[in-house]
C-alpha cells in the first residue's frame, strides 16, 4: 500500500461492468477477478505492468455516476472532505464498505472527480 497522501489504487464504476471489463481487458490486457471480501459487486483489476497499481471494477447499479478516478489513501476521511470543501471542492458520496474502508468521491474546484479512502482499522 502506498503512503498516506499517495496515490494508491484505482476505481472504474461501471452501470454495465461487464462491458467495461471486456474494454479494458481486450484494449490493455487487463484482468478482472471477483473480489469476495467486498460484499458486493467487486472486482479486482490487475493490470500486466511489472509493479503496477491495482484497481477495482465496482458495479454502480445507476447508483452513483460513472466513473475512472485515481483513489487517494488518506488519514481521515472526514477530515479530507472538510478541507476540500473548504478549498472549492464539493463531496458527491461519503460511504463505508462492509469491510471497513471509508471511501468519498470528491470533485476539485474543476470538477475532475477522485476518491480519497482509508483502510479498515487494524
Amino acid at each position: 500500500m502506498s503512503a498516506v497522501n499517495g496515490i494508491a489504487w484505482f476505481q472504474i464504476g461501471s452501470d454495465q461492468p461487464e462491458q467495461a471489463a471486456r474494454f479494458y481487458g481486450e484494449v490493455f490486457g487487463w484482468t478482472f477477478a471477483d473480489d469476495e471480501a467486498a460484499g458486493a459487486a467487486y472486482r479486482i483489476i490487475t493490470t500486466p505492468a511489472e509493479d503496477g497499481l491495482q484497481g477495482g471494477l465496482a458495479d454502480t447499479r445507476g447508483e452513483s455516476p460513472n466513473h475512472a478516478v485515481f483513489s487517494v489513501l488518506v488519514a481521515d476521511v472526514d477530515a479530507t472532505c472538510e478541507q476540500a470543501e473548504a478549498t472549492g471542492g464539493k463531496v458527491l458520496i461519503k460511504r463505508s464498505t462492509p469491510s471497513g474502508i471509508v471511501i468519498a468521491h470528491l470533485l476539485d474546484p474543476s470538477g475532475n472527480q477522485f476518491q480519497v479512502f482509508t483502510p479498515p482499522a487494524a
